[in-house]
């Protein structure tokens, strides 16, 4: 996994972290971090239960948010945990964190994102990219 301390310092985010849900993780993320705004990525979305996986590639387009990270490696930590990709979790991780172009309005931009490690088939896939189109009321 590439250093956080040397690597970007955006985060591409696509599900329950996004700024439109209003879950507890997303709430802590928007005070934690600067929105940027929207973002896509191509690939595709699916839904693993009450939250989506990204598959990037070349196929499809998936819609998020970049966000600016002030503190990036307090952040990406607290992240990894909400993820479950900390190294003191078990094998195999349901996600990797990865880096990844995205594009904005602005242009590209090279993002930290946080991958669906699986394979996704027998997954529901989320037709137009966007979970909040789609999400199910937050908890807490």
């Amino acid at each position: 996994m590439p250093d956080p301390v040397t690597g970007p310092a955006y985060l591409f985010v696509y599900g329950t972290l996004r700024a439109g849900f209003d879950g507890p993780m997303a709430r802590w993320l928007r005070s934690a971090a600067r929105l940027l705004g929207p973002a896509t990525i191509g690939g595709r979305l699916y839904r693993v239960a009450d939250y989506p996986g990204l598959v990037p590639g070349p196929v499809g387009l998936v819609q998020g948010d970049l966000y600016a990270l002030t503190d990036v490696t307090a952040i990406l930590a607290r992240l990894d945990e909400y993820e479950e990709i900390a190294a003191h979790h078990p094998l195999p991780h349901e996600y990797r964190r990865d880096l990844s172009v995205v594009q904005t309005t602005d242009g590209p931009v090279t993002a930290w994102i946080y991958a669906y490690a699986h394979d996704a088939k027998g997954l529901e896939p989320i037709v137009g990219g966007d979970f909040l189109a789609c999400a199910r009321p937050a908890d807490g």
